[in-house]
């Protein structure tokens, strides 16, 4: 890798640094390394200037084993390795150089295809670390999910955090545990059969121990305004390789099965995306390696084998989370007007915004048509980090809306051919909130908990001042206790539903969702059979939808959900597929197989509070 040390055969290693403004650069080792049971001595050892090379890239080779403590010395300044692999004293201390001694019990673990992924996404703070998340493994696999996806788990500034203000991406961040600890945890997720995602952060820094722009000011466009600063300059052939090596370091170092890349709307440059894209398939061929984004542009383009197998569908939760709570306060404006027949859109077409004017975005046209797309090219979710925790007071659905509500939204969230996502503790009812903390200080402090509160203006419970002081402080730690899931009053109730709905998706509806599109030939699709497409989804009522789809092998997946306050009798059976409705959803997809449905079943998939019924045929 370009960026970083990197020990050697002959016991060296090899240390290199981009600083282009730089006019020297010194490399600090200190006196001692970190080993285990040893002391961490602190005091200065050795300054070793560090030799200019071409397109303002430094580097030396030095005896330093892995475990020695390090830091370069810009100036005056000491700063940390930005690709520093693990820190001693946080994001402004010493960097070690990394020890691949780890000896992997499952070596042989080659991942699960995309169409058979469950998600629950984890925070690894608010779970004990890697080790508690390490604890909670069998219980996540007896559930029937799939995959964990943990919560952004590079360094960041100090001890408690979302993950997302992060400035060192290659280095685990030490509350969490060392690395051994987080390749541990992946070892024991493979060993039941679970796949580990990670969400990395590409699109900024965190506002405290990023000295990037010390000496390499280049790394960023001052003149590209994001949320968090200047945009991350990924045409920059240094930078973007910062990043795609960062990639390619979970993915092997660590043995990830697949990455989430936070807000690539923010990066806003496809180019850099499908270059990152197939670098990292072409790097990784024999094994399921799946990447996922986050896009608010909903890019459809970025959706295909070679590049990315899926993006996190927020039309989806928007519309769901109307349609159950009622809010239309901020972005959920953009789904107030005919809920119903936004949500059939979503579920016959992917994305509700293609093309279409947003209100949020000022009336700016949002989204690119996705209705060629497979389902499974959507990742779908009542409840994610996003959603709870960047509520003012962080609650959780169960606190939001009526019970069966809920579960009927959960029903077709786990039996729709999406892809399905739950949140910590979603599954057993947790009614704990999830608020955003962080762990700044001084004036950094102030100025996160005022923007916090003055985030939340716009929302008509929060226009006064004295209602926005009720906002809880980011920076207490009682703010970050308060997050930790607790299960809910009818946790086992809550578990035992989503247990039998993930059962039935196993057993009934994933075996009919390889896509030759999205699945190999090796993992037992036949390219013989048609795709899975939409069948087309239809609003009848204000907060009813019925919608279908043709799986592989002809099936049919009937869907009928009612979340109006006082619902219809669900219907006995599903109703029958007219020609002419299957060639207009071959038209949608650019299928040319226009068969009629089979003879209803009189006996649902599955039912719940006369709000849900499923069929499959």
């Amino acid at each position: 890798m370009r960026w970083g040390a990197e020990p050697l055969a002959d016991g060296t290693t090899r240390f290199r640094l981009w600083a282009p403004d730089a006019e020297t650069v010194a490399i600090e080792i200190a006196a001692s390394t970190l080993h285990p049971g040893e002391g961490r001595g602190t005091a200065e050892e050795a300054r070793t200037s560090l030799t200019p090379t071409a397109n303002g890239w430094w580097e030396t080779t030095l005896p330093a084993p892995p475990g020695t403590r390090y830091r370069y010395r810009i100036g005056d300044t000491a700063v940390p390795d930005p690709a520093s692999r693990r820190q001693d004293g946080g994001v402004h201390g010493w960097s070690i150089v990394r020890d691949h001694a780890y000896a992997w019990r499952t070596p042989d673990w080659r991942g699960r295809a995309w169409h058979k992924m469950v998600f629950m996404e984890l925070h690894a703070g608010t779970l004990g670390g890697f080790a508690g998340i390490t604890q909670r493994l069998p219980a996540i696999a007896a559930l029937g999910v799939t995959a964990i996806q943990l919560m952004p788990i590079n360094a960041f500034a100090g001890m408690r955090g979302w993950g997302y203000d992060g400035v060192l991406p290659y280095a685990v961040h030490e509350a969490y545990g060392t690395p051994d600890d987080l390749r541990a945890l992946i070892d024991a997720a493979h060993e039941l059969g679970l796949s580990v995602f990670l969400d990395v952060v590409y699109n900024h820094f965190g506002p405290d121990g990023n000295y990037l722009g010390l000496y390499a000011d280049r790394f960023f466009h001052r003149d590209v305004a994001t949320p968090w600063g200047g945009a991350v300059a990924v045409d920059e052939p240094a930078v973007a390789r910062f990043f795609i090596d960062n990639a390619l370091m979970w993915l092997r170092d660590y043995r990830v099965d697949g990455l989430r890349f936070d807000a690539v709307h923010a990066i806003d440059n496809p180019a850099f995306l499908d270059a990152m894209a197939a670098e990292i398939r072409a790097a990784l061929p024999d094994r399921h390696v799946h990447l996922v984004l986050e896009n608010e542009h909903n890019d459809a383009a970025r959706l295909r084998p070679d590049a990315y197998d899926a993006q996190w569908n927020d039309d989806f939760h928007n519309v769901l989370h109307v349609l159950l709570t009622g809010e239309t306060s901020a972005y959920y404006g953009d789904f107030a007007d005919r809920p119903a027949q936004r949500l059939a859109r979503c579920l016959a077409e992917g994305f509700i915004y293609q093309g279409d004017p947003s209100p949020n975005h000022d009336g700016k046209p949002r989204g690119t048509p996705s209705a060629h797309l497979s389902p499974t090219r959507f990742v779908s979710f009542l409840q994610n980090h996003d959603q709870v925790g960047n509520r003012a007071m962080g609650e959780r659905l169960t606190r939001l809306t009526d019970p069966a509500k809920l579960r009927a939204a959960t029903a077709l969230m786990l039996l729709a051919p999406q892809i399905p996502l739950l949140f910590m503790g979603e599954e057993e009812g947790s009614d704990t909130p999830f608020l955003f903390f962080t762990d700044f200080h001084d004036d950094l402090a102030d100025a996160v908990r005022e923007g916090r509160r003055k985030e939340f203006a716009k929302f008509a419970a929060f226009a006064d001042e004295q209602a926005r002081a009720r906002i809880p402080d980011p920076n207490a730690e009682s703010t970050f206790a308060a997050s930790i899931p607790q299960p809910g009053p009818d946790a086992p109730a809550w578990r035992s539903f989503y247990q039998h709905l993930l059962r039935l998706r196993r057993e009934q509806i994933v075996p009919h969702l390889a896509d030759t599109a999205t699945m190999p030939v090796s993992d037992g699709a036949s390219n013989d059979l048609p795709r899975i497409r939409s069948l087309g989804a239809q609003a009848t009522g204000d907060a009813r939808v019925t919608a279908r789809w043709r799986l592989r092998g002809g099936k049919i997946l009937t869907i009928v959900i009612d979340l109006a306050d006082n619902p219809a009798p669900l219907p006995a059976a599903p109703l029958m597929i007219s020609e002419a409705e299957a060639r207009s959803a071959d038209e949608r997809t650019g299928s040319t197989s226009a068969e009629t449905g089979a003879a209803a079943s009189p006996t649902p998939l599955f039912t719940t509070d006369d709000r849900f019924v499923a069929w499959i045929e």
